[in-house]
């Protein structure tokens, strides 16, 4: 594999295996078509160690580098041990006042070892038939979803994180897992428009920074999923919402996405269909294989979108767990999820 050296930000968005970086993964992470390595479970030990391990990746890159991770709450935090453990979104009904410190909490935590955005929040409107959103969902009311998601990334803002919606344009009306098959949502778009568009429209306008659409096909909509739809990405999201921040497809590794083709065809339908990066994990050889498909190419679009998906680090985790208002955001949301878990 050739690798050329980059200073931009590449469209491909990847994972590594272990909690240390191997060799090889440091070649991979210097490909001029990275962009942005994803943490896992399996990437975790301790604050410490995970500090490190994002250190090394941005040393082993020759340019700019995003550093996520899912750290939702509920069934979806990647990072536990020493780290607050969040409640699912669900719960959040129970006591709105608490949504906005937990989004603090959650993106504070995360800034303080070095990672620069989360995927959430979730902005799903619950219909009662997905078991992959379910309580990850703020709720089955799309006002609701609404109110509460815009707390949340008020918090992650407070913070100095850039927030990331997804799975637009709605993932709740669907029972099918698209990590293991495509889901299809017969519904019309005027019906997607009156209740799972709600959140996104009012986040868009108070300026969400990325958004993450659904592996779901919207037969009635358009021929294609979401994540690879022009009609969903460029004439709903771009023209009609008005969004000018950054387009993530979901992982291509997901069934979900296999209907579009091969890794290779996958990603570029994506970024064609206006994707601003694409997520490649939990297969190396699809990733290599995507990386060295595409062109190497600066994007200055994209380079702006995702210049402002970077956290601002203000505290390391020392100086955050000495400051009063983290003292008081764990007391109020672990006092919180044992009332209410």
């Amino acid at each position: 594999m050739t690798l050329k050296r980059s200073h931009t930000f590449g469209a491909v968005m990847l994972d590594i295996v272990g909690t240390t970086l191997a060799e090889s993964e440091r070649e991979i992470i210097n490909h001029p078509n990275t962009g942005a390595v994803i943490l896992f479970a399996r990437n975790y030990e301790t604050p410490e160690q995970v500090a490190n391990l994002i250190q090394s990746i941005r040393t082993a890159r020759n340019g700019e580098i995003l550093i996520a991770v899912d750290q939702e709450g509920g069934r979806v935090q990647r990072f536990q041990n020493g780290f607050t453990r969040l409640p699912p979104a669900a719960l959040y009904e129970n006591e709105p006042e608490i949504t906005e410190v937990a989004g603090w909490l959650m993106a504070a935590e995360l800034l303080a070892v070095g990672v620069d955005f989360s995927f959430a929040p979730v902005l799903d409107v619950d219909c009662g038939v997905s078991t992959i959103i379910g309580n990850r969902a703020f709720s089955k009311n799309a006002e609701k979803v609404t109110q509460l998601a815009s707390e949340f990334r008020r918090g992650m803002t407070r913070a100095g994180m850039a927030a990331t919606g997804k799975h637009f344009p709605g993932h709740g009306a669907v029972a099918l897992d698209s990590h293991f098959t495509l889901p299809i949502d017969e519904r019309d778009l005027d019906t997607i428009r009156k209740s799972d568009l709600q959140p996104f429209r009012q986040l868009i306008a108070e300026g969400l920074e990325g958004i993450m659409p659904a592996h779901v096909l919207y037969s009635a909509c358009d021929t294609q999923p979401a994540g690879f739809s022009n009609f969903w990405i460029q004439k709903i999201l771009r023209e009609e919402l008005n969004f000018n921040g950054v387009v993530f497809s979901d992982d291509l590794s997901m069934e979900g996405a296999a209907s579009v083709g091969d890794f290779s065809q996958r990603a570029k339908i994506a970024l064609q269909a206006g994707c601003d990066m694409v997520l490649v994990c939990n297969n190396p050889t699809a990733a290599i294989e995507v990386l060295e498909s595409l062109p190497i190419e600066n994007n200055p679009d994209r380079e702006r979108r995702l210049q402002n998906m970077r956290g601002k680090f203000s505290m390391n985790r020392e100086q955050l767990h000495a400051s009063k208002i983290w003292q008081q955001a764990v007391f109020l949301v672990q006092d919180f999820t044992k009332r209410y878990s």
